[in-house]
């Protein structure tokens, strides 16, 4: 599926209190950054974003993460004006992509 495809269950697109908020992913990424799990199957989307954050900082991050999982912007674009390697929007949406995941499972538990 092309990148652009996706609409993410994010509340600030569903209004679902149930789904989790821009906010939780983000800080989800920044903590995983932070701390890489190393012993897990997604251990290279920590180091990956790890690498990112530490490249441009956590603005940067949060403003390519509410444009993908928001704004609906394609990984590629949602760079724009940022001062960013299209590919590294490419890492940060699909990061943010399974993060989402992972939290609205947890939700559903």
């Amino acid at each position: 599926m092309p990148d652009n495809d996706a609409l993410y269950d994010v509340c600030e697109r569903t209004k679902n209190p149930e789904h989790a908020s821009v906010d939780d992913v983000v800080e989800l990424v920044l903590e995983r950054a932070q701390h890489p799990r190393t012993e897990h199957r997604d251990a290279h989307l920590d180091e990956m974003m790890a690498t990112v954050v530490d490249r441009y900082g956590t603005g940067p991050v949060r403003t390519v993460i509410h444009r993908v999982l928001v704004d609906h912007h394609p990984f590629r674009t949602a760079t724009h004006d940022l001062e960013m390697r299209n590919v590294d929007g490419v890492r940060i949406g699909t990061a943010a992509g399974q993060f989402l995941t992972e939290l609205n499972a947890q939700h559903d538990d």
